[in-house]
């Protein structure tokens, strides 16, 4: 079935894996939310519909969330809780389920070892104003709402041309310490694809075999 998927921060790097791949392997339709369309670069003209807009700004982000059957949210913002609170609450309002969002490895404090301490130390960890103290605070607002929401916290991101990925859920620790961007946008796509399957769902992702003190190339 062809779906309408909206995709927020489109001009993301994991969101253009995500893109590319749901190019090559569905017919969905997908709409491209961006504050800089300037920046897109448009593979197919006839499935792949720009459109302008903020999510810091109701009257948009509704109007978006309005025209799709599926939002899948790949944001990078100090104010990603009250992004979070607007999607929650234009889904709700226009009747859509399906929400994917990207999160961050450490907002649980679920990173075992010295590799969970450099983490913290870099990413602000038990601080509330904090990178990962924002990110929590977005994932609350996710997982306390009526979505079917899967939420995907990544390891520490590459560039690799590959795909190979292991999940951990919510409560067990955290594995390895790197995953590729290619590698959370084909997940991405695959969640779209198999809602049932993955509602509910918060996942840790990494590259199997990358445990270590902080990741090999750092």
């Amino acid at each position: 079935m062809t779906k309408q998927v909206l995709i927020l921060g489109a001009t993301g790097k994991i969101a253009g894996h995500a893109i590319a791949t749901l190019l090559a392997k569905t017919t969905d339709q997908l709409l491209l939310f961006t504050r800089h369309p300037q920046n897109l670069s448009i593979a197919d003209e006839s499935r792949e519909t720009v459109i302008k807009g903020d999510t810091l700004k109701t009257d948009e982000l509704n109007a978006a969330v309005a025209q799709a059957d599926v939002v899948y949210a790949n944001l990078r913002n100090p104010a990603i809780a009250q992004q979070a609170r607007n999607i929650v609450a234009a889904m709700d309002q226009a009747g859509i389920k399906q929400l994917v969002w990207i999160s961050s490895i450490g907002i649980y404090d679920e990173v075992p070892g010295k590799f969970g301490d450099w983490n913290n130390e870099m990413l602000g960890g038990g601080q509330e104003d904090s990178y990962l103290g924002t990110y929590r605070k977005a994932a609350d607002e996710i997982s306390a709402s009526d979505l079917d929401y899967t939420i995907i916290r990544p390891a520490w991101l590459t560039d690799k041309d590959e795909v190979d990925y292991e999940t951990t859920k919510r409560g067990e620790k955290f594995k390895g310490t790197e995953v590729s961007r290619k590698s959370i946008g084909n997940l991405v796509a695959e969640v779209i694809a198999n809602p049932a399957k993955y509602a509910l769902q918060d996942l840790g992702v990494n590259k199997p075999n990358s445990d270590g003190d902080k990741p090999a190339w750092y």
